[in-house]
């Protein structure tokens, strides 16, 4: 989807893909989050997740026309030079995400993980959107999106307020999760744009990701030595293919959306997936279902305020 594509496009589509993909991101995260507490190994989790989700890539890729013209771009690209080396960078977010839900969310629950990372893109959003990062250029930061981050972030405090029976470290990694989402997404649209198909922006994520979660589970196996044995569940290695859908759609959304708006969009798709989950299947911290509903309205009020475009309906209106 180029800019010229993404214009001619209603900002609903848009969003309503970025809530399709907050719904498979909260499904990835607790099938990996109970991936990693059946192996008892977060790390070796998120290399299954990642290691698989690479495979489909790579047949994908190598199937089809437009993957293998996209890596023929990215190739040409990395050589002259059209294509920075941040720009390949991507998957290291990913692997910050796909581990943290492997060692985290098992433990926490799929809605308290998520808030952490609603506030993480929120402010990562914006100061994206602003520095003009992502492939729609600069996007200003307007009083709406202001509110609509602020709401945001109120949505993940709501869920913090009636204690949490965690170890720090677990509420403070989503968080980081949610900015480095924020940057993922960014970097992936600018990819995209210069070799012309998500599929090989989504390819690019998945090489870095498998490489940086492969060296983390071979020092992890040193120290503690490898997981035990594996569980039999088919539905528990299902979390890579999904990871390659959700960062597949994210990558060809983010120029019609912009950062911060793809980001909210995937908010309202992940928290609302996130309670369903929770109240079906609870963790031991996962906030209570008052807690969990107040977060789910303030998330979608924060996609409503940002994304609605006020000052033109004030134009219609005069």
């Amino acid at each position: 989807m180029d800019r010229v594509t993404a214009r001619r496009l209603p900002v609903w589509i848009g969003l309503g893909g970025a809530a399709l993909i907050g719904v498979l991101t909260a499904v990835q995260a607790r099938i990996n989050g109970q991936l990693g507490v059946r192996i008892g190994d977060g790390f070796a989790a998120a290399v299954i997740s990642f290691g698989s989700g690479l495979l489909v890539l790579v047949v994908l890729s190598a199937l089809l026309p437009g993957g293998r013209r996209g890596f023929g771009a990215l190739v040409r690209g990395l050589r002259t030079g059209s294509i920075p080396i941040w720009m390949v960078c991507g998957g290291v977010a990913g692997a910050l995400s796909v581990a943290t839900q492997s060692l985290a969310v098992g433990i926490i629950g799929v809605a308290l993980f998520t808030v952490g990372v609603v506030a993480g893109q929120t402010v990562s959003g914006l100061l994206l959107d602003r520095a003009g990062i992502g492939p729609a250029g600069i996007v200003a930061v307007t009083p709406a999106r202001l509110v609509g981050g602020a709401l945001a972030v109120l949505a993940a405090g709501v869920s913090l307020a009636g204690g949490v029976h965690a170890p720090p470290v677990l509420l403070v990694l989503p968080f980081l999760v949610g900015a480095g989402i924020a940057w993922q997404s960014a970097v992936n649209g600018r990819l995209r744009q210069r070799v012309g198909t998500p599929l090989t922006a989504t390819l690019v994520n998945f090489i870095g990701g498998t490489a940086v979660l492969g060296l983390a589970e071979l020092i992890h196996t040193a120290i503690a030595g490898p997981p035990a044995s594996f569980p039999s569940d088919p539905w528990l290695y299902l979390g890579g293919v999904i990871g390659v859908a959700y960062i597949f759609l994210a990558a060809a959304l983010v120029p019609l959306t912009g950062v911060l708006l793809l980001g909210l969009g995937t908010v309202v798709g992940q928290v609302i997936t996130s309670v369903l989950i929770d109240a079906i299947w609870p963790t031991s911290a996962a906030p209570t279902l008052g807690a969990s509903l107040l977060m789910s309205t303030l998330a979608i009020l924060s996609v409503v305020v940002a994304a609605v475009p006020w000052g033109r309906m004030r134009r219609r209106d005069r």
